[in-house]
């Protein structure tokens, strides 16, 4: 989900301001956030995944700032707590949070992958508020 901020805190999502798909900021400085909830088979749990999120654009380019592309990777492994009932699936909440981004006006996605396979992606687009008039 693509949002303004956002939090993961005790296995909870705190969003505000989430579920666009529109940015009416072309050229200026953005925050924004992505939260998702990974839902970790039984079978899997206890186990490392390696996790990545990455920005493209439209035409999968991957979007740079500074020379660098913008993406996040890492790993992370969810146990199993006591009493959980075998073939249980387990939710993993992540956020991340990107301030300052820039930029221009056309079509964007966060593409998320675990284990290098895409699990799940956001389009958004970025363009002017209606009414805007270039001077």
């Amino acid at each position: 989900m693509l949002c303004d901020f956002a939090e993961a805190v005790n296995g909870k999502l705190y969003i505000m301001g989430g579920g666009w798909n529109m940015l009416f900021a072309p050229g200026q400085p953005v925050s924004m956030s992505v939260a998702a909830v990974v839902a970790v088979p039984w079978d899997r749990t206890n186990q490392q995944h390696d996790l990545s999120l990455a920005l493209l654009t439209d035409d999968g380019a991957p979007v740079e700032v500074e020379g660098q592309a913008v993406e996040v990777a890492g790993e992370f492994e969810l146990g199993r707590p006591p009493g959980i009932k075998p073939g249980s699936s387990l939710n993993a909440p992540f956020v991340w949070t990107f301030a300052g981004l820039v930029l221009d006006a056309g079509g964007y996605e966060w593409k998320l992958r675990i284990g290098g396979e895409p699990v799940a992606s956001r389009a958004f687009i970025v363009t002017h508020p209606p009414g805007y008039t270039a001077e």
